[in-house]
């Protein structure tokens, strides 16, 4: 059976943020946000600017890259409320954010809610803001890094790591037996070879817009492949396209055909 056409309780999809819900990486569009709010500086951004250009065009992420990113937007935060965290991403979403999903990987999201599946976010973005995205596209919920906070406030520290690599597999494996899901059913996209032991912990991998990496053991493994990037980033990288409005015509109508086989078999 396939994760499309398994629908009810025990299934679920799991989805990366990163290149794979949202075109680039959403910590840097966090710090954009918070620069425009003056919780730190020029030079700051600048920083931030720089990873970004290399996580964008490189098409991977770099770890080392990534965790200064939450090093810095930790620092950040010290002392500011979840509360005004929580709102300050939401402006931050609607500003920046929602013009950024990748149209694809929306309409991925949405075949899975038809099916009568759950759909998480799984990311190492601040779960405050995994938890808004998640909320805004009407999914099940988000698991994401988690900062520590004492009396309201953030202390600047985590809780445990940074929800990356083979932490992403580790939470989806707590999460699938709080949650009574059979994870032979589920199906887990993601951009990131990094993203590996998750894809491969599930019945349903799926590759989206993936690095080199990820996209040579996607077809090594016969793993689906789906990529939502223009011609020119694809083409760039020698990746077959689909167009970002073909890309959500032909998810919308998949999500469509699965409501209605959906409605059908439990009229």
């Amino acid at each position: 059976m396939s994760a499309e056409a398994d629908t009810g309780g025990g299934a679920a999809a799991f989805f990366d943020v990163d290149n794979t819900i949202v075109r680039g990486a959403s910590i840097f569009h966090l710090a954009r946000g918070l620069y425009a709010r003056r919780f730190f500086s020029t030079r700051d951004i600048a920083r931030f600017a720089v990873m970004q250009l290399k996580f964008v065009v490189g098409g991977s992420e770099d770890l080392n890259d990534m965790d200064s990113a939450k090093t810095m937007a930790l620092s950040f935060i010290d002392g500011h409320s979840v509360s005004e965290l929580v709102a300050v991403g939401e402006e931050i979403f609607d500003e920046l954010i929602a013009k950024r999903i990748w149209p694809g990987t929306r309409a991925l999201t949405q075949m899975h809610l038809y099916a009568g599946q759950q759909v998480w976010l799984v990311t190492a973005t601040p779960v405050e803001l995994a938890t808004t995205i998640a909320n805004r596209l009407g999914l099940t919920g988000a698991l994401g890094t988690v900062a520590e906070v004492r009396n309201g406030v953030y202390t600047g520290r985590l809780v445990g790591e940074p929800l990356h690599g083979l932490a992403k597999a580790r939470a989806v494996e707590a999460l699938a037996a709080r949650e009574n899901l059979d994870l032979a059913r589920c199906s887990a996209y993601s951009d990131s070879a990094n993203d590996i032991p998750l894809l491969s912990l599930v019945g349903h991998p799926c590759a989206v817009n993936p690095d080199a990496k990820l996209r040579a053991h996607a077809k090594a493994h016969g793993w689906r492949i789906r990529d939502y990037r223009t011609g020119r980033k694809a083409a760039k990288i020698g990746l077959p396209t689909a167009a970002g409005a073909g890309a959500m015509a032909g998810g919308i109508a998949a999500a469509i055909s699965v409501h209605r086989r959906h409605v059908r078999g439990s009229g």
